[in-house]
């Protein structure tokens, strides 16, 4: 009875990769940090297209620092190959892009839509001459001089 409650704590605490390959995972276990126990479909995607021996070369040569972002990235990366196995991850990255470049023929068309109707506005509201007094609706006449923007005196 002692015996199987070792086995099974040895079989909790070892990594995705090493349950896989049914081994002993040691303590500077390359794979332990990015492909935990309790998710071994994140190794079995990884390993179908990578395959165990070149994630851990690509794991050695990388700094610490970046393996968990490579790890994910190669996971997604096979997650996209398996859901599209000819395009993978490519063919939603052309889709992104195609998207981006409707959306600014949009934008461009929209902005081109607001000028002509700025121009249109603009040429259909009359401009008074300076020589012609304003007459406002109450009947008073308005010279322009208590306008603030109307530098003529300065």
């Amino acid at each position: 009875m002692n015996r199987f409650h070792k086995l099974d704590k040895m079989t909790s605490t070892r990594c995705a990769v090493c349950k896989y390959f049914r081994r002993r995972c040691p303590p500077d276990c390359i794979f332990a940090p990015y492909f935990p126990h309790n998710d071994p479909q994140k190794f079995t995607c990884v390993h179908r297209f990578y395959g165990a021996s070149n994630i851990g070369k690509m794991l050695e040569e990388m700094p610490v620092h970046l393996r968990a972002d490579a790890v994910d990235s190669l996971y997604y990366e096979a997650k996209c190959r398996i859901q599209d196995p000819v395009y993978g991850c490519v063919g939603i990255i052309s889709s992104l892009h195609q998207q981006i470049q409707i959306a600014q023929s949009q934008l461009a068309k929209a902005q081109a839509e607001l000028s002509f109707l700025d121009a249109n506005l603009a040429a259909a509201k009359p401009t008074p001459s300076h020589s012609e007094p304003l007459v406002q609706p109450n009947g008073v006449i308005n010279h322009g001089l208590d306008d603030p923007l109307n530098t003529w005196f300065y």
